[in-house]
């Protein structure tokens, strides 16, 4: 239903040097996902009146999310819209951040920095799922994953309406994936509208769990459910922070084209990133039934995300290195085809506009590079100054 609108209201996605798709994709993926989850509320008709201000505030966020996907909106609007939703979860429902549990025989009240901090952690988890969302089907695949992990962690005891609008997300999100992966009609993206909502709803469902006592549900457990896109998320905002970048300047340097670039191809990427969250949720659910420390469940999560952190860097270091390499080795000049002159000349390149290129631009002492000569632009009698015959 939506398709035939896309184009209208201007959802479409363009591809560029950043988003290497073929074609133009309907971005309306999350919109669609929004209308599935409304209808089965509304069909459902008993859920508690926190669920209903988080449906209420999820449609303001989705609309941001489509109105970013038209307008390329920045990162100030944004947040600013983001935090007034959140805000109002909060006042309209007292549901927040309020302890992050037992750590070491310790109660970690929050107090008044509650609010803050769930104002930090639910924008935080919004763009960690926004960041992931960059091959097809991944952030849907991911959501699913958290789903599964959230419903082993706590079962359908006393949380049973936050279970049954998790089931009602993941049950809207599987016509988009089907679509999205190529599996039934023709392709759409999720768009900015979508992630934001996934990661918005999964966010206060996580709470919500955690500051319940009936729930029993540790603050430290929930963070398994969503650890591939925390991680990552944290992984590059860190090397973009220590390059003196902004953290939100998008970038080809999360997980996915760090696996893009080691040979894999989009599916075994993604088959890969699913086994990896998998892996990560099974942990977290060892560690909560094998270990009753908090405090030990967190060192672990710490130590896999410092892990996490310094293996990706090293790895997508070597990618630039290789990358940088590859383009100061090659024989083409900003400024035209350059053309490579026979090692007897010695004095570099001569590009396409017939001026002498040095071979410095290329990181290497003259032309014995091995380089073979080219014949575009220029031939070889032009290169070598001979006169004509």
């Amino acid at each position: 239903m939506l398709r035939r609108y896309a184009l209208v209201l201007g959802l479409i996605d363009h591809p560029t040097q950043r988003k290497q798709h073929v074609g133009k994709v309907p971005l309306i993926g999350g919109l669609a996902i929004f209308m599935g989850v409304t209808a089965g509320a509304a069909c459902y008709g008993h859920f508690h009146w926190f669920i209903k201000v988080l449906i209420d505030t999820t449609m303001l966020l989705t609309l941001l999310g489509a109105l970013d996907d038209r307008f390329d909106l920045s990162v100030r609007e944004r947040l600013v819209i983001q935090t007034v939703a959140i805000l109002t979860v909060i006042a309209t429902t007292g549901v927040y951040i309020h302890t992050l549990g037992t750590i070491f025989g310790y109660e970690i009240e929050l107090g008044w920095l509650g609010y803050p901090f769930t104002v930090v952690a639910v924008i935080g988890l919004v763009n960690a799922f926004n960041m992931m969302d960059g091959i097809d089907g991944l952030a849907g695949c991911l959501e699913m994953v958290s789903i599964a992990a959230i419903t082993l962690f706590v079962g359908m005891g006393p949380l049973h309406e936050t279970v049954v609008l998790l089931a009602l997300l993941a049950t809207a999100s599987l016509p988009y994936l089907l679509a999205n992966l190529g599996l039934v009609g023709r392709k759409i993206f999720l768009g900015d509208a979508g992630s934001t909502l996934i990661g918005y709803l999964l966010a206060w469902v996580l709470i919500r769990m955690t500051q319940l006592p009936e729930a029993h549900m540790s603050p430290v457990n929930v963070l398994w459910c969503v650890a591939l896109p925390v991680f990552d998320t944290l992984a590059v905002m860190v090397r973009r922070m220590r390059q003196g970048k902004s953290p939100f300047k998008p970038d080809r340097g999360h997980i996915h084209h760090i696996m893009l670039g080691c040979g894999f191809g989009p599916r075994k990427t993604l088959l890969a990133l699913i086994g990896l969250a998998g892996s990560f949720a099974f942990i977290g659910v060892a560690i909560s039934h094998g270990i009753a420390s908090a405090g030990v469940n967190l060192m672990i999560f710490c130590l896999t995300l410092v892990a996490y952190i310094w293996t990706t860097t090293r790895v997508w270091a070597r990618q630039e290195a290789a990358r940088e390499h590859a383009q100061a080795t090659t024989p083409w000049t900003a400024r035209g085809h350059a053309v490579a002159t026979p090692a007897s000349v010695g004095v570099g390149l001569v590009s396409s506009a017939g001026t002498i290129e040095p071979s410095s631009r290329l990181g290497r002492p003259g032309l014995g590079s091995g380089l073979k000569p080219s014949i575009e632009g220029n031939s070889f009698r032009s290169a070598l100054r001979e006169p004509p015959r």
